[in-house]
């Protein structure tokens, strides 16, 4: 490969003719393959690995050597980076861990303040406690499912523990070792202690293999201020490895004492009732120590958030392992103190840890209600035009993270409850035990209730997208003012560009259920006060038309939870063995596990904490050893990562690289929702730094859209269909594209051209008024 000259090397603008050019592409989401991307089916990897890798056509492999081949043309490469979300089957696990990612997501969504420091700080923390709550929560419906379920209930019931061979060893009507409820319990707290320590694994494995890249920042060459400017250009950005760490370590511990805390609370409360003064004391002892570890906790997580400024490669080694150690060995001591011989000890009733689903919920609750008011006061205070919900997304997003982790882990257990107790109705009118606890019932019954109230939504939706598809009929034809009309085809036009407008109305419809979430939890945590405080009120005068509706309401929802979860597991399964099912779940990954893991270490890894740096150091690698020009070329997804990565690069670089990005949803979504990173100010400083930038996109694309109203930056929207009717050059009706295949229209390959030609002469191409091609729609 040629060398760069000394000139070139120092920063000067490259000759035209003299140095190569280079077309970075990056893919969206849903995956590819290299062969489809530069269209050959020979195709060589130049640099990377199985999991994330750069790819050339086989006779572009020495094209550096040979600039003669590639005159007036660039270079093509391809970044595959679909691995990282849709890879090997275990990518399919990932889906238990759907609350941890939508939580995750609440933290980046901060409205775009940066005074006053305390309530940005306060932001995060509350973020950080809901995330903690979530993986408590878990943890919990593991100790309801093992230890209260079937340690407690069907092991000292000997009709349901006598039918179950691999239950009989514990059975009480067998009366051996194990009969004790404190041995069950013991047993059955290595169930969630080892979901803990399985979450722990899988979070410490993927950062090693995710997110453990150095950012090009870090090398010193980077030069001297690059903290400065926005976050995305900061050395620390993609590098969270010390916050990690300390959270995992935090949410280990919290998984760890909970277990023990559901262990320890059954003995203490017969041991109080007992005559030992000694086991009492113990018993004492032992739940303040674990309520102090809790605070420890909490404290640990709410000191200490990110750290962007500079590459922090430290680690606080008391947190991160004399935190989970010593919670390890609270709960060991738990095990043995439960364990302990107590001949009179029989299970009835359910374990004491009824009430702290109740209490979850209700701190569940307020935390997203504090979080609400701190970023409204955010709000206020840097107020922004496209922030969606006006602040309020980070909080709602928050509130259906705690939802979605309620709905899963009562479908949990009551469906273990309902195996558990042949032949009964889900949820209801158990025969042989008590079942999961009142909380997780009434939880059910507000899932009819909410599915009742979406019905209008749905419907305001469906009406004013009809309607904005028949307003638009008339500016189709204006359109394409040669075209005889056709009322069918300027009909599937028009609706497809109403349907695409539906993303911009998607955080109305994230607030309404964020809304009608957190008021019916309200109802089914004082439904279930109700039930479990007061039961004679119900009895009293019969039943009453109130609590008929309850327990319909509850049945129907018992039934839902119990079908949402069959069809959770069935979906799973089918995207464990099925590549194809995979991918579609990994477009669930690409989108919410672009950002790093900032609230919830026990979320899926970050993939651009990977796909980040290696484009950066591509980039500033080759156009250093070269000198050439390089287009970055990012459609849907990989546009946010092209932007992203070219905010890490050194100033010196990005006056060698232009930015085409198509289909981006990177001002439609990510400014709306995440203004702090893709706001006004962060995206006219990203046009600013980069030589430049041009963005294609469709009016029927429900992603894409304009990024930077009134700077010449946006190309459209371009003519989707290509052709109204049959037409010589379509003989045949050209396809509605929305979303995909923009390389395949002709202003693709002319703005290319251009932003190579501006690259060369050094100087961005300001004209106004070449357009784009005279083809561009509106």
């Amino acid at each position: 490969m040629s060398r760069a000259t000394p000139a070139v090397q120092a920063g000067a603008a490259p000759v035209e003719g003299a140095a190569p050019a280079l077309e970075l592409l990056v893919h969206g989401v849903g995956g590819t393959t290299p062969q489809a991307m530069l269209d050959d089916p020979r195709t060589v990897r130049v640099t990377g690995d199985d999991t994330a890798a750069i790819y050339r056509r086989a006779e572009d492999v020495d094209a550096e050597a040979h600039p003669e081949r590639h005159r007036g043309r660039p270079v093509p490469e391809a970044y595959v980076w679909c691995n990282l979300t849709s890879g090997n089957s275990a990518r399919a696990l990932w889906l238990l861990l759907l609350p941890f990612m939508v939580v995750n997501l609440a933290h980046w969504m901060r409205p775009p303040a940066t005074r006053p420091l305390w309530a940005i700080r306060l932001y995060g923390a509350l973020v950080r406690l809901v995330a903690l709550s979530l993986t408590v929560l878990l943890v919990a419906a593991a100790c309801e499912v093992a230890l209260d379920l079937t340690a407690w209930q069907c092991g000292g019931s000997a009709g349901c523990s006598s039918s179950r061979d691999w239950l009989g060893f514990a059975s009480v009507a067998h009366h051996g070792w194990w009969s004790q409820p404190g041995r069950r319990l013991a047993l059955a707290a290595l169930a969630p202690a080892g979901l803990t320590a399985l979450l722990w694994y899988l979070s410490n494995r993927t950062w090693s293999a995710y997110e453990s890249q150095q950012p090009l920042n870090a090398d010193p060459a980077a030069g001297p201020g690059v903290a400065e400017g926005p976050a995305f250009g900061r050395p620390g950005f993609w590098y969270g490895r010390r916050l990690v760490a300390r959270l995992r370590a935090a949410h280990t511990a919290a998984g760890f004492l909970t277990a023990a805390m559901g262990v320890t609370a059954a003995a203490a409360r017969y041991d109080r009732a007992a005559t030992s003064a000694l086991f009492e004391t113990l018993g004492l002892l032992l739940e303040s120590t674990l309520a102090i570890s809790g605070v420890v906790v909490v404290w640990v997580v709410c000191r200490r958030g990110r750290t962007e400024s500079h590459l922090d490669q430290q680690l606080d080694r008391a947190v991160t392992t004399w935190l989970p150690a010593s919670s390890l060995a609270l709960l060991a001591l738990a095990m043995l103190y439960a364990g302990w011989d107590r001949a009179d000890w029989v299970s009835s009733g359910t374990l004491p840890g009824d009430r702290a689903f109740g209490f979850l919920t209700f701190a569940q609750g307020v935390l997203v209600v504090a979080l609400a008011a701190v970023a409204r006061y955010l709000r206020r205070t840097a107020p922004g035009e496209r922030t969606a919900l006006c602040g309020l997304g980070g909080p709602a997003v928050a509130m259906l993270a705690c939802a979605l982790g309620g709905v899963m882990t009562g479908g949990v257990a009551q469906r273990v409850g309902d195996w558990l107790d042949r032949g009964a109705t889900p949820g209801m009118n158990r025969r042989v035990f008590e079942g999961p606890p009142p909380l997780l019932s009434w939880q059910a019954s507000v899932i009819p209730v909410l599915l009742v109230l979406l019905v209008p939504v749905v419907l305001f939706f469906a009406v004013r997208t009809w309607r904005t598809a028949r307003a638009d009929a008339p500016r189709v034809m204006a359109d394409y003012p040669t075209e005889r009309p056709d009322s069918a085809r300027t009909r599937q036009i028009a609706a497809a560009r109403a349907m695409a407008g539906l993303t911009d109305r998607t955080p109305l419809f994230v607030g309404i259920v964020s809304g009608a979430s957190l008021l019916l939890g309200a109802a089914a945590l004082s439904g279930a006060w109700w039930t479990s405080e007061v039961p004679g009120r119900a009895a009293a005068g019969g039943p009453s038309p109130i609590a008929c509706a309850a327990d319909t309401a509850q049945s129907l929802g018992s039934w839902c939870t119990g079908f949402g979860f069959i069809l959770f597991v069935t979906w799973g399964r089918r995207a464990y063995k099925d590549a194809a099912a995979r991918r579609t779940i990994g477009i669930l990954w690409d989108v919410g596990t672009f950002w790093p893991r900032a609230a919830h270490p026990f979320a899926p890894p970050c993939y651009a904490e990977r796909a980040v740096p290696d484009l950066a150091w591509r980039m500033n690698t080759w156009t250093e050893r070269t000198g050439g020009r390089l287009v970055i070329s990012g459609h849907s997804q990989g546009s946010v990562l092209a932007a992203a990565a070219v905010w890490q690069l050194p100033a010196r670089t990005r006056r060698r690289v232009a930015l085409l990005t198509y289909g981006c949803p990177v001002e439609r979504l990510y400014g709306r929702w995440f203004p702090t990173y893709f706001g006004p100010a962060p995206l006219h400083d990203l046009h600013q730094g980069v030589h430049c930038w041009r963005n294609l996109w469709r009016a029927t694309d429900p992603i894409g859209g304009p990024v930077l109203a009134g700077d010449d930056v946006d190309r459209g929207p371009l003519l989707d269909p290509l052709a109204y009717g049959r037409t010589a050059k379509h003989p045949l009706p050209a396809p509605i594209l929305g979303h995909s295949d923009y390389q395949a229209d002709p202003d693709f390959a002319h703005e290319r051209a251009l932003l190579l030609a501006e690259l060369a002469s050094g100087v961005p191409n300001q004209r106004a008024d070449q357009g784009s091609s005279g083809r561009s729609s509106g």
